[in-house]
């Protein structure tokens, strides 16, 4: 297992609250690396515009690896979702998600992750669920072609209406049935969705559908700064044999330099073994 943090692309206008890292684009990944991150996932929110073949570079020379190239900062920069009341928003969406993995891989990220970015079925009147089954089979059709994996993102209930769970999140993936599409579990919602803190990812796991992790405490803070259990979370991973990115994607609270430095400090202990 590796760890990674979600910071920003140059292009996106205002501060996502949870990506990592103050600075220029250049600042942040110098931080990165020197703090002992392997990798970082990307936010963009017009990957059109963000020059890729120029953060491939920049990404390159510190040594990180861009694990995932991430669509939360489109809604939250456009309003633009894949299920949305708005034909034209929801059309400018499956553009975004093309050019999403278009950017992803010419930075060489072997994800593209779906989290709000999918909307809401209760934003649709009809259909909403063929509707999304729909553009997620073509857009992994797409994605394949280019070596590129999906990643949906279980979400909880105040944020999503569809996938809360793994459960629900396997259910989903046989209707696509697609194999580039997969699960993303991010440890926030697992603790707010889920009966068990390990079982999600075992059973994802074992189900060959857990492609990406995200890293947030109870409260969305560091790991470790909560209630939930990340050695046993880690343990498991470890006993299922992932080999996947633990991807910091969490409030940027203090701020955002102390928040990524806490989360590699600590999960790079647990990694190492240490207590």
């Amino acid at each position: 297992m590796k760890l990674s943090l979600a910071i920003q692309t140059p292009e996106v206008p205002s501060p996502v609250p949870v990506a990592l890292l103050s600075g220029s684009f250049e600042d942040k990944l110098a931080k990165a690396a020197e703090w002992g991150a392997e990798g970082v996932e990307l936010m963009t929110s017009s990957p059109q515009e963000a020059d890729p073949w120029r953060i491939k570079k920049h990404c390159q020379d510190v040594g990180l690896a861009v694990v995932a190239a991430a669509s939360g900062a489109i809604p939250m920069t456009t309003g633009f979702t894949l299920l949305n009341a708005d034909a034209t928003a929801a059309e400018n969406a499956e553009t975004r998600l093309y050019d999403l993995i278009d950017f992803a891989e010419i930075v060489g990220a072997p994800l593209v992750t779906i989290g709000s970015f999918r909307g809401k079925l209760a934003w649709v009147t009809v259909g909403a669920r063929e509707r999304l089954v729909q553009i997620l089979r073509q857009a992994a059709d797409y994605a394949q072609a280019r070596g590129i994996r999906l990643a949906l993102e279980a979400l909880n209930r105040y944020e999503g209406d569809i996938v809360n769970n793994h459960e629900e999140g396997l259910e989903f993936l046989a209707e696509v049935g697609h194999p580039a599409l997969g699960l993303l579990l991010d440890t926030y919602h697992v603790n707010i969705e889920e009966s068990s803190y390990t079982e999600p990812f075992r059973r994802t796991i074992e189900a060959g559908k857990l492609y990406h992790v995200h890293l947030g405490d109870n409260n969305r803070l560091p790991p470790g700064q909560g209630l939930i259990d990340f050695p046993a979370i880690v343990e498991t991973l470890r006993d299922c044999s992932y080999s996947g990115y633990l991807s910091a994607e969490l409030l940027a609270q203090p701020d955002p330099d102390t928040a990524a430095r806490e989360t590699l400090r600590y999960m790079r202990r647990l990694l190492e073994g240490q207590t």
